[in-house]
């Protein structure tokens, strides 16, 4: 059973948006590198390296789903590409 959560495996039909956010977009990226944080520590907890009584997991869990609605909801909302300047910023 695999216990990661990648938001790269969670939403593989926004993997553009995702990458482009990640590049793009600072509060995207702080997030998204924060939710693979959280992820990680719950693995390790589950898989017994990192221990945490049941209420310490349970708050983990409940903050990574938290933030993946929330990237989700970026993901979702983020402005499309532009096609003069094909993501860019920058009209060529």
């Amino acid at each position: 059973m695999d216990l990661h959560h990648p938001i790269l495996r969670e939403f593989p039909e926004h993997r553009d948006t995702i990458k482009r956010l990640q590049t793009s977009d600072h509060h995207f990226r702080h997030l998204y590198d924060e939710y693979h944080r959280l992820d990680d520590s719950i693995y390790r907890i589950e898989e017994e390296i990192d221990f945490a009584n049941d209420q310490e997991i349970d708050e983990l869990k409940m903050r990574r789903a938290k933030l993946k609605d929330y990237i989700y909801h970026l993901i979702k909302h983020a402005p499309a590409i532009c096609a003069a300047c094909q993501g860019s910023g920058v009209t060529r």
